[in-house]
């Protein structure tokens, strides 16, 4: 059934953390069932990053309800603003990657967008068609659109230039290239993330300066991650991968707090718009408990990357593991050679370090101290404590982490 223009708006509100403005984008749809004409929705790709997590989603899922409602969809692959690279957020200038690294990045991001989008329905431009061609007065007269003082009210530029870190001149025409994308699609619509405002911004005023109407901004929350406070970042080890395997991603979905349910629902998932209202209900009721809730936006994480099969296989394991403290089905090994611990001990901290499972001596006496160690079914508790080794015993590092001791000759 083809939604109002009212209820067009509405279902883009949801989850978003600002609409910039609300009354235009509602006279654009307005004006869309009007004539037919379907509103062009920017959001652009700075191939420097190709895995695709579920922070990156959350815009792509927004773009995917623009979609549904039957506008055209358009993604940028910066192709020429990715050899700059975005320099919001960053504490020095980025370094430039080369021509070849982001063409690489944008294949993988093009591969991965359609586990999420229409490939059908989905416009993939490189802004090198429009920036390229490019002479130098052009250059000139796009960068006469902004001035330096505006450039520097930007939070990350402002803050190196007053503690004199450098700031290359190459970098205030990174929201300037950005900002040309929308004039040469004449978009109606851009969407980003909360960090994106001042380049979308910019764009609307730049859009203004060469005739066309100002574009409306769709700005989404930035994800936190799997721990609950900072932005997921695989960087941060707080991320959930959309190729992880299904039982990685209901598992690290499960370790969400409960306080992010709603915000993951609302972002990250493809669930109807009934179903959230009804989550959001019972959960604000008391009537869900929120481990069920968290089951179901687990499940559907999966659901959407894998298949049914495997969620439901997933949420069976998980539940095997965790509720019914049983271990599970597929136990990797891990093999330790006789020269490594000739008396037939290892202290907990080194096999910890020697799994895998840290990747430093710190790391594996935090994790101890902190209880997130068992062997054999006990909780160690000493960093130093000398673990006789044991054929077939089970070494578990947090809530999914599992490996067989083999002893080798």
């Amino acid at each position: 059934m083809k939604l109002t223009a009212k209820e067009q708006l509405d279902e883009i509100l949801r989850g978003a953390a600002e609409v910039i403005s609300e009354e235009d984008l509602l006279t654009k749809f307005e004006r869309s069932e009007k004539t037919g004409k379907p509103l062009i929705i920017k959001l652009g790709l700075d191939p420097s990053a190709p895995d695709i997590h579920l922070g990156h989603t959350v815009v792509l899922q927004k773009m995917r309800q623009f979609q549904k409602m039957g506008h055209t969809v358009v993604i940028i692959i910066g192709d020429y603003t990715g050899m700059i690279g975005d320099p919001t957020g960053k504490s020095e200038t980025r370094k430039q990657l080369t021509r070849d690294e982001v063409m690489a990045n944008a294949k993988t991001y093009q591969e991965q967008i359609y586990k999420i989008l229409d490939r059908d329905k989905t416009v993939i431009r490189f802004n090198s068609e429009w920036l390229a061609p490019m002479n130098f007065a052009d250059v000139i007269n796009l960068a006469s659109k902004a001035t330096v003082a505006r450039m520097l009210e930007r939070d990350d530029f402002e803050k190196r230039y007053k503690e004199g870190r450098s700031i290359g001149v190459h970098e205030f025409f990174y929201p300037l290239m950005q900002s040309f994308d929308s004039v040469a699609l004449e978009s109606d619509v851009e969407l980003g993330g909360t960090d994106q405002k001042f380049n979308i911004l910019m764009a609307r005023n730049i859009q203004r300066d060469y005739g066309q109407e100002a574009q409306c901004c769709v700005l989404m929350p930035l994800l936190p991650g799997t721990d609950g406070v900072q932005k997921m970042s695989k960087s941060l080890g707080n991320y959930i991968g959309i190729d992880e395997t299904p039982d990685d991603i209901y598992g690290k979905t499960m370790s969400v707090p409960d306080e992010l349910i709603l915000l993951y629902v609302n972002t990250v998932t493809t669930f109807d718009l009934k179903i959230k209202q009804e989550i959001e209900k019972g959960l604000k009721e008391g009537s869900l408990h929120p481990m069920k809730a968290k089951a179901m936006l687990a499940h559907q994480v999966v659901l959407q990357y894998h298949d049914k099969e495997a969620a439901d296989a997933a949420q069976a394991e998980f539940d095997k593991v965790h509720r019914n403290r049983e271990l599970p089905d597929q136990i990797n090994e891990l093999v330790i050679a006789a020269t490594e611990a000739p008396e037939g001990s290892m202290s907990a901290a080194k096999l910890v370090v020697r799994s895998g499972l840290a990747a430093t001596g710190g790391e594996a006496r935090r994790l101890i101290e902190g209880g997130a160690v068992r062997y054999d079914g006990r909780k160690i508790e000493e960093p130093l404590e000398e673990i006789i080794l044991k054929e077939g015993a089970i070494l578990q590092v947090g809530k999914r982490k599992f490996l067989r001791i083999a002893l080798g000759h």
